[in-house]
């Protein structure tokens, strides 16, 4: 089996809420949408694991109102930087209590990626959604670098000190806002100057066409969608996706079904087709080399002939249908963000 490498879950913000165990994640739960059990039958070799803190005392997300014709989700308030902190540092040690039950087995390079992908654990790479937990004078980075963490979104879709992302608008382009504050900037130098990789998702397009002018890696969307599929704020127009493949960047797929269905819709009814209808657009503008997946496992509704990790096994069968050969199909199942790995961190 080919191994399947995922640019973006939730799993550590679920055990930060306290809704399931590391020991959970080892043995199988019914809590979520991974543990190890089910990540093995589906063929999960790894992925980007996110460090993401929810506003305290806000409500959850409006799924009614995401299976209207249209809405524009009010988004959160910020969160303070100690709060951030604490949190963080809480899903960090999660991170390390998986890799001592030998769930996972934490990775920094490219080549630590590739050796454990194949294994029986989850090669595993530390990410941060939003970059709250950054001080000004960016000690926190070094902090959470010398932890294990790789890769970073300045923004979860909610205002950060650094930039401006994008709300849960359908529909809507994600032509909303400044982009990057001047602090924003900033992280962008110093996280290209760590070999930090740094993810679009969740930024506005002024965002997004900042840290192309800034920065000198590869751009990535670990988990974003095309636009012209799905006229969600937070899928990528076309204009935004020429952006990415001109510096030989990528895009992850995110399976949640408000950004695969054209509608925009948040229900679990979502034929394969509509996540093929984005790979192929996909292809067309970022070439062979320049899509991925980025599933959002327990951060979003997947279609219901997916429902967990187990259902990878189940869009590997759809991709062979649909004419992947094999060649193309290991580029998009992993080898695409080894590629991208390589380019920002080095060997």
């Amino acid at each position: 089996m080919i191994p399947f490498f995922d640019g973006h879950n939730d799993l550590l913000l679920k055990m930060t809420l306290g809704r399931m165990t590391a020991e959970e994640v080892r043995d199988g739960h019914k809590a979520g949408q991974i543990d190890l059990p089910r990540a093995q039958h589906g063929g999960l070799g790894g992925g980007f694991f996110a460090l993401f803190v929810p506003t305290p005392g806000a409500a959850g997300m409006d799924m009614a109102a995401m299976r209207r014709d249209s809405y524009d989700l009010p988004l959160p308030d910020p969160v303070d930087h100690a709060t951030a902190l604490r949190e963080v540092r809480k899903g960090i040690d999660h991170f390390d209590r998986l890799a001592e039950l030998g769930v996972i087995t934490p990775c920094t390079t490219a080549a630590e990626v590739e050796d454990a992908i194949h294994g029986p654990t989850l090669a595993a790479v530390l990410h941060m959604e939003g970059a709250e937990a950054i001080g000004p004078d960016f000690a926190e980075l070094d902090e959470l670098y010398a932890r294990g963490l790789r890769s970073l979104g300045p923004v979860w879709s909610r205002p950060t000190a650094y930039g401006h992302g994008v709300p849960f608008r359908y529909p809507s382009t994600s032509d909303i806002g400044p982009g990057l504050t001047e602090a924003g900037k900033d992280l962008i130098r110093e996280s290209n100057r760590r070999r930090i990789m740094v993810d679009l998702s969740h930024l506005n397009m002024a965002g997004l066409k900042d840290v192309a002018a800034l920065s000198d890696a590869p751009l990535v969307a670990t988990h974003s969608n095309a636009h012209a599929v799905t006229p969600s704020a937070r899928c990528l127009t076309d204009d935004e996706l020429r952006i990415i493949a001109d510096t030989d960047g990528m895009v992850g797929i995110n399976f949640g079904t408000c950004f695969l269905r054209p509608d925009g819709k948040f229900i679990t009814e979502c034929p394969v087709d509509h996540l093929l209808r984005h790979l192929d657009h996909l292809l067309g503008i970022m070439g062979e080399d320049g899509v991925g997946f980025g599933s959002d496992f327990d951060g979003a509704l997947v279609p219901d002939w997916m429902q967990d990790v187990s259902g990878l096994s189940v869009l590997s069968e759809a991709l062979v249908t649909h004419a992947i050969g094999e060649a193309l199909l290991e580029k998009l199942l992993y080898r695409n963000w080894l590629r991208v790995q390589r380019a920002t961190w080095g060997a």
